[in-house]
């Protein structure tokens, strides 16, 4: 094994915590650079990992020990972090979604296809045993020609849990650009690239208090529609509804299923790497569980990152920037149908990614 990757992470929240614990115990991957706006959240992190040095941000993305960039930061600062570090001649790797607007992300897979650098963006829980498992499912015919399928998200708001909800409600966020890539994604991994959309959007209230924490009976504005669903035609034929809410108390719907013509396809949680698939045969009684076939077993946040890093250049990994660039139009133009009350018709596309192995992670 030649010399590991060495990796800068920008953004160190609650997240971050978790691609740490996929990335440190292994041997090909050095994280060589931390940064964070709260200088002092930096240098805690460095004191825990051997090796790692407490930068600002654009010490990190100027660097000569940092040849791929992790972005943690929020979805406003995505691009800035990503248009920069591409520019310093770094690969990227970025959490969802790849940018706040449509247009920054596409200046951003433009700019890493001159530069010639390589891309990526999660989610990576698409990868795991469970929507590969269900992919592996329709592809080997079970369930006959795919008809239709239904996505579910449905919470009360991050309000009731997170100390600081504050972006979730502003411009950027919303449950659709917040919870809609896990579902977007997989829906495009299942089904394949999306065509065109049409979206309504409503929000409850015009406020949200928050529960817990220190600014606990604090209020924050709602400048965003907090309940969005839409209508999403595949390349192909087959028509997804998406349902995302913060104005839910609970919800008995399934995450993903999926109708073909002989059988019903019941898909997990997509912010999950695992959970269970079942089948529903036509003139059976029962669902039928189904056993894991493909995708990587016990996979955790920055797999994606691994992914990128075995793909050779040239070549998209699974969960390319082009990929993410496709996702993110599918929420934007169901948002801009949602305000305009007209059907949109996307203009990016994306061919399936290569099915994930039955693997360990």
């Amino acid at each position: 094994m030649g010399e590991p990757h060495r990796v800068g992470i920008v953004g160190l929240g609650v997240i971050s915590a978790q691609y740490l614990d996929t990335l440190l115990p292994r041997e090909d991957i050095q994280v060589v650079a931390v940064a964070d706006l709260d200088f002092e959240r930096a240098s805690a992190v460095a004191d825990l990992v051997s090796g790692a040095k407490a930068v600002t941000v654009a010490e990190l993305i100027s660097s000569e020990d940092v040849e791929i960039v992790l972005n943690l930061t929020t979805p406003g600062a995505h691009a800035e972090i990503a248009l920069g570090a591409i520019a310093a001649g770094k690969d990227v790797y970025g959490e969802k979604p790849l940018a706040a607007a449509f247009a920054d992300a596409t200046r951003i897979v433009e700019q890493a296809d001159v530069i010639g650098v390589r891309l990526g963006c999660a989610p990576d829980t698409v990868l795991g045993t469970g929507v590969q498992t269900a992919r592996a499912v329709i592809d080997g015919g079970t369930i006959g020609r795919p008809l239709a399928a239904s996505a579910v998200f449905a919470s009360p708001g991050h309000e009731h849990w997170h100390p600081n909800p504050d972006f979730y409600y502003q411009p950027g966020g919303g449950p659709l650009l917040d919870m809609g890539p896990y579902y977007v994604a997989a829906l495009v991994h299942l089904l394949g690239p999306v065509t065109a959309v049409v979206g309504a959007g409503s929000r409850l209230r015009g406020e949200r208090t928050i529960a817990t924490g220190p600014r606990a009976g604090e209020r924050v504005g709602v400048e965003v529609d907090s309940h969005v669903t839409g209508l999403l035609e595949h390349e192909g034929g087959v028509l997804s509804t998406i349902t995302t809410t913060f104005d839910s108390v609970a919800t008995r719907a399934g995450s993903i299923e999926v109708h073909g013509e002989f059988a019903s396809l019941s898909v997990p949680d997509p912010n999950q790497f695992s959970g269970a698939v079942g089948v529903y045969r036509l003139g059976a009684s029962a669902w039928e569980p189904v056993e894991p076939s493909a995708g990587l077993i016990n996979g955790s946040r920055g797999v994606g990152l691994l992914d990128l890093l075995a793909t050779p250049r040239g070549h998209d990994s699974r969960t390319s920037g082009r990929f993410a660039l496709h996702a993110l139009e599918v929420m934007t133009a169901l948002l801009e149908s949602a305000q305009t009350g007209h059907r949109v018709t996307l203009k990016t596309t994306v061919s399936r990614p290569p099915i994930m192995p039955l693997s360990s992670a």
